[in-house]
């Protein structure tokens, strides 16, 4: 089969559709980070370990901002 422009456009666009389902959400991905972080700070918390609660929900906080500014890229 003899690569011709029309060949090539239908080849890269079904090339596209096959592999963007594969792509991940940082959005999502981001989004569970931060809810497993703030699971663990709960858990060290309820076990007595302040310390450990306040680096981890400075750590969630962190990922907060990032999905903050993701959404901000995304929506304008």
């Amino acid at each position: 089969m003899p690569f011709t422009p029309y060949n090539l456009h239908k080849l890269t666009y079904w090339s596209f559709i096959m592999f963007s389902i594969f792509k991940s959400d940082p959005l999502k991905k981001l989004n569970k980070r931060y809810e497993a972080k703030l699971a663990l700070a709960m858990h060290a918390q309820r076990n007595g370990n302040i310390k450990g609660y306040s680096m981890i929900t400075a750590e969630a906080e962190e990922i907060a901002a990032q999905i903050k500014l993701l959404e901000a890229k995304n929506n304008s």
